[in-house]
């Protein structure tokens, strides 16, 4: 299963305006410009992100984006579904999905596919954006990292 660009520019939008949080919005070429990102593809996420309730939009000369809660309680599942949609690595296994195999019931397979779902969605609502400042606050206070292989 691979994320396409969607839910991974989606991740790095919203960590900058994580890193914000707080000061004001921000606009989408200020994000583009430090993210090197399209500021057109990102003005369709945005519209994604709005409706979901992720983000709010504020008009004007000083106008941008910012999140539309805490950082600590935004998660990266959140970000990726809104933009992705559902995480699962076969259709069988897509939550809240009305069609249903008729192999299900014994298709050995498929405890499998509902396991690796299980799994990638505990994994991507466990972090947040808060993480995400966290851990890039320590990578950028420590430079003995780059000296560990």
């Amino acid at each position: 299963m691979k994320l396409s660009t969607k839910g991974r520019y989606g991740v790095k939008a919203m960590f900058e305006l994580a890193l914000s949080y707080g000061d004001g919005p921000i606009a989408l070429n200020s994000i583009a410009d430090k993210q090197n990102l399209s500021v057109h593809y990102l003005e369709q996420l945005f519209s994604n992100l709005r409706k979901a309730g992720l983000v709010k939009s504020v008009r004007g000369a000083q106008g941008g984006y910012i999140l539309a809660r805490k950082p600590e309680d935004i998660t990266v599942g959140d970000i990726i579904r809104t933009l992705e949609g559902p995480l699962a690595p076969a259709e069988c296994v897509i939550e809240n999905d009305s069609k249903e195999c008729y192999k299900a019931d014994y298709c050995v397979t498929r405890t499998i596919w509902e396991k690796i779902r299980d799994s990638i969605n505990n994994v991507v609502d466990s972090i947040t954006l808060q993480d995400m400042i966290n851990d890039y606050k320590k990578m950028n206070n420590n430079d003995s990292y780059m000296y560990y292989i």
